[in-house]
Formats: structure tokens, C-alpha cells, sequence
């Protein structure tokens, strides 16, 4: 049942301050400071452990002292229990992958439950632990994560050194590792990171890796309770449930499983669906074009990080004006109106044109596109499609030689995609006041192009889209209106109206108020206009699991009506739960 395996299985015990949902730290320590470790540069696996959560809850929840996190929805109870992680490989996959298998020790063994998740984003194997974790382990329920193939176990070429199954780096060839390149690299050519250069397109297996997380979630029950073994799809109920990219592979599984699952829950998902709606790669380029251009229209003035601490109007959204109008843009004496047109006349709504604004201050398109493209097209370590690439910097922000105590924290601290952590995002060499147009168009040309690459990166694509699920699968989809980041219309809405054309029927929320990062809610001027897409995620999963364990039907009720909260903290009322 495990011969997937591609690494011995690591068991750890995790009581007396350090336990499986918060590693100790409760929801005050996981608001607080970075975890410290004692020797910087050389952290062990227990510290590596508690700041990968820790680092994990702050870049899903809002933990914030307004948001109601802990009183009015969520959970950061202390469940002590054991862990169970191993590399794993899938048939044809060039690098391992992670999985861990959380198991309470007050697991129910009466209502056997089992919750399998993968990571938000390109996150690290923690990257659910806020919504899988917080949902399933208070419950009593094991839950079974995998990294889909992703995560934050970057190489380094200049060291020559990677990330073992405890968190610690080591030398290549000293220890199997998340993460090496298949060939030798120069020492000058960049960090490594799985989700670009493992010579995969992980994507396009995100159903076949969660899959398999649930079975080794079974076999890890079995090795908990062995007076209770065996555990399987017959006797054990099976809830699938993500976020984003977790919420795609929560879709993508459904498609392709054979009665593993009993149910799943996906929300805000990166879900591309046969003949409708749109692929990130085609969004994300087209959003990183024009969107700096479009936010300078006054209709974006009092929109959260859309202008300067000032008040005033982005250069860089000048500069790309500018770029667009040079390159064709009709009304040149509105170009920011026109460009907002161009992305309505494309299916982007205000509501979620609002929120990306923040997407686009932080240059996460650009980030998410080279990245995306690099693992589509199958890039080695090294150089990435047109001209991107992955370097360390030094303290001042320039390319250069990381610091071991960098290089060290980089599996607990990095999120899969640089920038972050000490690695930067590098681009072509270009001049003017608009450098960013050249590699930016050039990614854009790898969608609308005809050339190989161009054809090669749409074939990638196309087979990252989902299958429909077997009739009897409750499927639960969760999407926030104001999404920016993985726009409704482009995802989830489509992926549902396929669905019910298909005789399915779906449980959909569209969630009003509701956008793509529950953390951002802590920041200035997104928690008073939007709701926590958490706490419906937690509200369904409850539902789900109650109907299972008392073998009724599953009925949810209509689609919350939540109200933003204003200034003052969430209240119960705000999120419309009935």
C-alpha cells in the first residue's frame, strides 16, 4: 500500500508544548515573533517544525485581533498526537514530493475520519494545516497533507546542498532530498526551486497526488492503530478539502477517483475546466500587462494598496501606460480607462479588479507567470523562460551569496514562489521606465504565441484540466466574489455551471464580501470590506463530516450572506452562517 515511498517513514511525537495543530505555540505565539532558533545557522528539526507552522497559519489565516479567529470560527486547541512524513514519488515524476499524516491521540476510532489536503499556493507541506488541520484534528480525525509536488525545499547549486525529510539541509549525496536538480548546475546558476525546475509539471498530477496522500493516510492510521487496522475506503470516512491551488487538487482527485473519497470541499480553487472559463497562466499574464495601467482610473482611489502612502498614483502604473500605449493601446487620452475596459471586455469584475490591486503592488503576477512557466515548459535548474531566474541576496537586497542562517530557515520560511525568504526574483536585463514590460511581454507571448514553446506551454496547461467526478460525490464549492487573485468567473463559477450541465449536483457558495487571502484581512483597509473565506470552508467541512458519521443525507443550506464588517471587530452576524 506504500510502495510509492521513496524515503523511510519519519514518526515524531508531538505532546507537552508542542503539539500537531499550533507545535506549542497557541494562537497568541502564532500571532507573535518568528519563532527563534537558538543557533541561527544551524536550527534543529523541532524549531524548523514550529516556525513552518507557525509561518504557515500567518500566510493563510487572519490572525488579527479584530478578525475573530479562535472565538467566533476556527480552531487552535492543543491536540497532542503523532506525525508520520516520508518522500514520495509518483510514476514518471522526476523529484519525490512530501507527505505527512497527522494522527490525534484522540482520534474516533468509533467515527473513523480521515481529511486529506494539499498546500495552498506552491506552499511547503504545512500549507493547509490552518484550514485542514484547524477542521479535521480538534474533530478527531487524522489528516493526511501533501506538498502536490511543490514546496519550499530550495537547492542551492553554490553549496551544492538541498532539504532533507527532517527540514535540515544537507549536501547532495550525503541524503536523499525534496529537491535536486536531475543534472549538474553551475554554482552560479541560481536557486533551485522544485515547482520551476524538477523537470515536472506538478500541476498537471495535483489529483493523482492527493490521492495518493490519502492512501498513505490509511497505512499510516494503520501503523497508529494496528489493533484496529486495517483502515480503508470501506470503514474510514475520507474528506477531501483545499484552498486555491490545495482547493484545484481537491477538484482535480474528484475527477479521477475510483470511491477513495466520500466528499469534497474546495475553495477559492485554481481549477481549469474543459471548454470554459479561463487558465491562471492566461489571467495572470494578461492581469500583469494591464492592471497597473487600469488601477490608476479614479475609481481605484480609496482601493487598499492601488496608490502611494500619499495618495498618489504609482509610477510604475505611469510607466505601463506608457508601455501599453506604445505598444498599440487605443484612447491614448485615457489609457488607464481603456485598459480597465480591456479587462472588463476579458471577464474581470470590479469587485475582483478591486482586490488584485494588492496582487499587482506586490508583483505577484509576474512572480506566479515566470514560475508557471518555468514548470510548464519543464526548465532545468538555471536560466527560466524568457530571462527569469532565482537568485540569492545579501542584506542590502542585492543578487548575491545567501547567509547560511538564510539558507538554513528557507524550508520553514519560503513559500514555494520567490520572492521571499532571502531569494529574489530576477529579470531580463532591460532599461527605460517600464523595465518589467520586455519579460512580461515575452510571458504573455508564451499564451497568444504560435511558436514551439508557445505550444508547448498551452499542451502543459491542457493537461492540468479536470474531469468530472463520479455522480455520487458530494462536492462542495466555496468561492469568494472579490477574489482577485483566482478570479470566480474564471474558476470556480464555470467549473460548477459544468458541473450541473453534466447531471451533477454541486453545493455552491458564492461568497459575497469574500476575496482570496484570509491574511490580508489584518492589513489596513481589507478586513473593515471583507469576510474570512476560512470560516465557511470550516462551516461545510462540519456539515459534511456530520452527515457522514450519521450516514443522513447531506443537506447545506443556502449560500451565506455575509456583510462586511466595517471598523469595528467580526461579529457572528457579519458572516451570515445559518
Amino acid at each position: 500500500m506504500t510502495d510509492f515511498l521513496a524515503s523511510p517513514i519519519r514518526e515524531t511525537r508531538h505532546a507537552g508544548g508542542d503539539d500537531l495543530l499550533t507545535a506549542g505555540l497557541g494562537l497568541a505565539g502564532l500571532r507573535g515573533a518568528p519563532v527563534a532558533f537558538a543557533d541561527p545557522e544551524r536550527p534543529t528539526p523541532e524549531e524548523l517544525r514550529r516556525r513552518a507552522i507557525q509561518v504557515s497559519w500567518k500566510g493563510i489565516a487572519d490572525l488579527g485581533p479584530l478578525g475573530g479567529y479562535g472565538t467566533l470560527y476556527g480552531s487552535t486547541a492543543t491536540v497532542t498526537g503523532r506525525e508520520f512524513s516520508a518522500f514520495a514519488r509518483l510514476p514518471g515524476a522526476h523529484s519525490p514530493h512530501r507527505v505527512l499524516v497527522q494522527v490525534p491521540d484522540a482520534f474516533d476510532a468509533s467515527a473513523r475520519c480521515l481529511v486529506v489536503t494539499a498546500s495552498s499556493g506552491s506552499r511547503g507541506i504545512y500549507g493547509a494545516i490552518a484550514l485542514a488541520g484547524a477542521a479535521g484534528l480538534p474533530r478527531g480525525c487524522a489528516v493526511a497533507y501533501t506538498d502536490k509536488g511543490t514546496g519550499s525545499g530550495y537547492f542551492d547549486p553554490a553549496t551544492r546542498s538541498g532539504v532533507q525529510l527532517d527540514g535540515t539541509r544537507a549536501a547532495a549525496g550525503t541524503a536523499l532530498l525534496e529537491f535536486e536538480p536531475a543534472a549538474d548546475v553551475p554554482s552560479d546558476a541560481g536557486i533551485a526551486v522544485k515547482h520551476a525546475h524538477s523537470g515536472d509539471n506538478p500541476e498537471a498530477d495535483w489529483g493523482r497526488h492527493l490521492l495518493q496522500a490519502a492512501r498513505f493516510g490509511l497505512a499510516m492510521l494503520d501503523r497508529a492503530h494496528p489493533d484496529q487496522a486495517p483502515f480503508t475506503p470501506a470503514n474510514t470516512r475520507i474528506v477531501a478539502i483545499g484552498l486555491s491551488n490545495g482547493g484545484g487538487a481537491v477538484l482535480r482527485a474528484a475527477g479521477i477517483d475510483d470511491g477513495l473519497l466520500d466528499a469534497a470541499i474546495a475553495l477559492a480553487p485554481n481549477i481549469a475546466t474543459p471548454g470554459r472559463g479561463r487558465a491562471l497562466y492566461d489571467y495572470a499574464t494578461e492581469a500583469a500587462l494591464w492592471l497597473p495601467c487600469a488601477l490608476l482610473d479614479p475609481r481605484f482611489d480609496p482601493v487598499p494598496m492601488a496608490r502611494e502612502a500619499d495618495g498618489s498614483a504609482p509610477a510604475a502604473g505611469r510607466a505601463r501606460c506608457a508601455s501599453l500605449q506604445a505598444h498599440g493601446l487605443p484612447g491614448s487620452a485615457a489609457p488607464a480607462a481603456t485598459a480597465l475596459a480591456q479587462l472588463r471586455a476579458a471577464g474581470w469584475s470590479d469587485a475582483a479588479l478591486a482586490t488584485a490591486a494588492s496582487t499587482t503592488r506586490l508583483d505577484l503576477w509576474r512572480a506566479v507567470a515566470a514560475t508557471y512557466a518555468s514548470g510548464y515548459l519543464r526548465a532545468p535548474a538555471g536560466p527560466m523562460p524568457c530571462g527569469f531566474g532565482f537568485s540569492g541576496h545579501d542584506a542590502q537586497g542585492r543578487p548575491g551569496v545567501v547567509s547560511e542562517a538564510v539558507r538554513a530557515a528557507w524550508w520553514a520560511d519560503a513559500s514555494g514562489i520567490p520572492p521571499g525568504a532571502g531569494v529574489l526574483l530576477t529579470a531580463p536585463a532591460a532599461t527605460g521606465e517600464d523595465p518589467a514590460w520586455p519579460g512580461l511581454a515575452c510571458l504573455r507571448g508564451l499564451w497568444t504565441g504560435t511558436d514551439a514553446p508557445a505550444t508547448r506551454l498551452r499542451a502543459a496547461v491542457e493537461a492540468t484540466r479536470a474531469a468530472l467526478p463520479r455522480r455520487d460525490l458530494p462536492v462542495v464549492v466555496i468561492h469568494g466574489e472579490a477574489d482577485g487573485l483566482v478570479p470566480m468567473a474564471f474558476s470556480a463559477e464555470p467549473y460548477v455551471e459544468w458541473l450541473r450541465a453534466h447531471d451533477r449536483t454541486p453545493t455552491w457558495w458564492p461568497i459575497a464580501h469574500g476575496q482570496h487571502f484570509d491574511a490580508f484581512l489584518a492589513l489596513p483597509g481589507f478586513g473593515d470590506r471583507y469576510v474570512p473565506l476560512l470560516a465557511y470552508g470550516y462551516a461545510a467541512f462540519d456539515t459534511v463530516l456530520d452527515a457522514l458519521r450519521s450516514g443522513g443525507p447531506l443537506r447545506l443550506p443556502p449560500a451565506p450572506q455575509p456583510r462586511a464588517r466595517g471598523n469595528g471587530a467580526l461579529e457572528a452576524a457579519h458572516l451570515g452562517l445559518r
